[in-house]
């Protein structure tokens, strides 16, 4: 008999409804999770008001409850969900830009279920082990919060080496994300400005470390020192043009949100001052062994990023106070997570 279980429908217009849904049974090369925990993400919003035809949720970490055929994975092990199913074999998997994947056979919580039900198949190779002293809702932190700011951070290195000073747009979960992992990784005496629409994230985003500015106040904006490097984390214009004015010579504006445009004068904004304006996608999977490490050894820091978290009962809770513009990360999480 097919065993079945409920499992949120988004229906769109902010309306989650529970249906019965068949669990399915890993084949060759998957793994059956029971998900334990998953972050909501600004990417969520599209699917939260318009509707999914799959289960939402890309930022899961869930238990090994049964393994099909050539895996290796022992049941009862933990682990965080790498949102792109990579291949594994094509030119940018071989060169483990497992990000860049050209056959890519998923993207988990988009085009397959997600993290918000109660269980998700996943192809092992996507799944990456935690230790039993991190917790599921602290290893959420290892996918967008690390990973995505990180490898964001990683890609701005690659043509700017000597970062001094540093402009974030947006104060939202990567934008906290990109402050706590560079102040990690670059340096507490490294200044950086972040900005945000809501007073309540520019005072947390203090909290964290950063100098928060009112994207708003054109008078502070226009005081600002030149950055050395610039991340857009928002995806609208308006933050990626006030991010491109903020460099100063050789800056580099690193775009992490999706969106929006960003409109250059090439001569004025690139070729005189030798900037570059990169995009930063997701992150790569060999990427987690180190952002493990660094969770391990400054877990309050990063644990700090996440402010509220949710039993599943309350999905459409954390919801509305996600999109309330007045929380960090927010995690939703099943069973004793």
């Amino acid at each position: 008999m097919t065993r079945t279980a409920l499992a949120p429908r988004f229906m769109g217009a902010g309306k989650i409804e529970l249906i019965e849904r068949s669990v399915p049974e890993p084949g060759s090369g998957q793994l059956l999770l029971r998900v334990r925990a998953n972050a909501i993400c600004g990417s969520d919003r599209d699917q939260y008001y318009n509707g999914s035809e799959v289960i939402p949720g890309h930022e899961a970490v869930g238990t090994v409850e049964a393994a099909g055929p050539g895996t290796s994975t022992e049941i009862g092990t933990t682990g965080a969900v790498f949102l792109m199913d990579f291949c594994g074999q094509c030119r940018s998997c071989v060169l483990g830009l497992t990000n860049q994947c050209l056959a890519k056979r998923a993207d988990m919580g988009f085009t397959h279920d997600g993290g918000f039900g109660p269980y998700e198949l996943v192809h092992e190779t996507n799944f990456f082990p935690v230790p039993n002293d991190i917790s599921p809702v602290e290893a959420t932190l290892l996918l967008d919060v690390m990973g995505t700011s990180g490898h964001a951070i990683r890609r701005g290195r690659l043509v700017r080496p000597d970062i001094e000073s540093i402009y974030i747009a947006g104060a939202g979960p990567i934008g906290l994300g990109l402050l706590v992992v560079a102040r990690l990784t670059l340096g507490e005496e490294i200044p950086i400005h972040i900005t945000d629409l809501s007073p309540w994230r520019r005072r947390y985003a203090a909290r964290l470390g950063g100098i928060p500015v009112d994207p708003g106040d054109a008078a502070a904006i226009g005081a600002l020192p030149p950055s050395d490097i610039a991340f857009d984390s928002t995806g609208k214009q308006v933050a990626r043009q006030a991010a491109l004015k903020a460099l100063g010579q050789r800056g580099v504006l690193v775009c992490v949100g999706h969106g929006e445009t960003v409109t250059l004068d090439v001569s004025a904004d690139l070729i005189a001052p030798e900037r570059a304006v990169l995009g930063s996608e997701y992150f790569q999977f060999s990427e987690m062994s180190s952002n493990l490490a660094l969770l391990r050894a400054n877990r309050d820091a990063l644990s700090a990023v996440i402010t509220h978290t949710y039993p599943i009962e309350q999905l459409s809770d954390a919801f509305a106070a996600f999109l309330g513009g007045e929380t960090g990360k927010v995690v939703v999480t099943q069973d004793s997570a």
